[in-house]
């Protein structure tokens, strides 16, 4: 919490996760052209914001892509904020929002949070159906996990799983876990009253693929980075998915730090 706060203090790196707030994935070069500050400055602010979590990088080709992580203000929310009055709490409100309102760049969702738990822990919690169903609300995907079989989903927890064309890209128990996203599907029309036209203009969209990395962060930490991504621009996909991970990762968190689960917005 210390470095969180320490992060925040200081307006420059505000201004930076203003700058990612606004359009996610930016190199070093990107955030330097649009502040007012040195190269060198950047560089230091982005380490500090870095080292508590705040920012986290992926490398796209030669470049180092910066993204913004709502996860350190998600934690401060539910540790803290209930203890101070409204007044006192408005501001770190408002930071929270802003942050996981467009957690995202124009083709891909980035998210890091740190969970204490074990990586075999973590690769169950992100493989076994019945220990999704738990943190995803009854829904989620199921299959062997083994690369190049078939991901079934269910979106209801009164329904069956069904086969929507999706593929396990990557498994390496403990580490990483990638696989194709599902389309727009019949059901999903249903439920948002979309229009049959509407429909098929969706589902012209390219399909995504998210990607799981685990990583031993500690004694008993574990860091778990998620990359939703080859999305197109624009993409309504990308939108949906941007404010679902948010709230589905903080219930594995939180199921595997204390056992319970939260009550997850419907």
């Amino acid at each position: 919490m210390d470095a969180i706060f320490k992060a925040l203090a200081d307006p420059s790196r505000r201004q930076l996760l203003d700058a990612l707030n606004l359009r996610n994935g930016q190199s070093l070069r990107e955030l330097c052209a649009e502040l007012d500050m040195s190269r060198q400055a950047v560089t230091k602010h982005l380490a500090v914001l870095e080292s508590a979590g705040l920012v986290t990088t992926i490398r796209q080709g030669r470049e180092k892509l910066h993204h913004l992580n709502a996860a350190p203000i998600n934690d401060i929310a539910e540790r803290w904020i209930d203890r101070y009055d409204r007044g006192r709490a408005r501001a770190l409100a408002d930071l929270k929002r802003a942050l996981e309102d467009t957690p995202m760049s124009d083709t891909q969702f980035v998210y890091v949070t740190y969970i204490k738990t074990t990586p075999e822990k973590l690769w169950q919690a992100l493989t076994d159906a019945a220990f999704i169903s738990r943190y995803m609300d009854g829904t989620g995907p199921d299959s062997d996990w083994k690369v190049g079989s078939p991901i079934k989903w269910r979106m209801d927890p009164k329904s069956e799983f069904s086969d929507w064309d999706q593929q396990v890209l990557e498994a390496e128990p403990g580490k990483r876990l990638s696989y194709t996203w599902h389309n727009y599907q019949p059901e999903m029309a249903e439920w948002f009253g979309w229009s049959e036209e509407k429909l098929a203009e969706l589902q012209k969209e390219k399909r995504s693929k998210v990607t799981f990395e685990i990583e031993q962060a500690g004694d008993d930490t574990v860091k778990l980075t998620v990359v939703h991504d080859d999305f197109e621009p624009d993409s309504e996909m990308l939108k949906g998915v941007s404010g679902g991970w948010p709230a589905i990762l903080s219930n594995l968190k939180t199921l595997l730090e204390s056992g319970e689960t939260l009550s997850l917005p419907s």
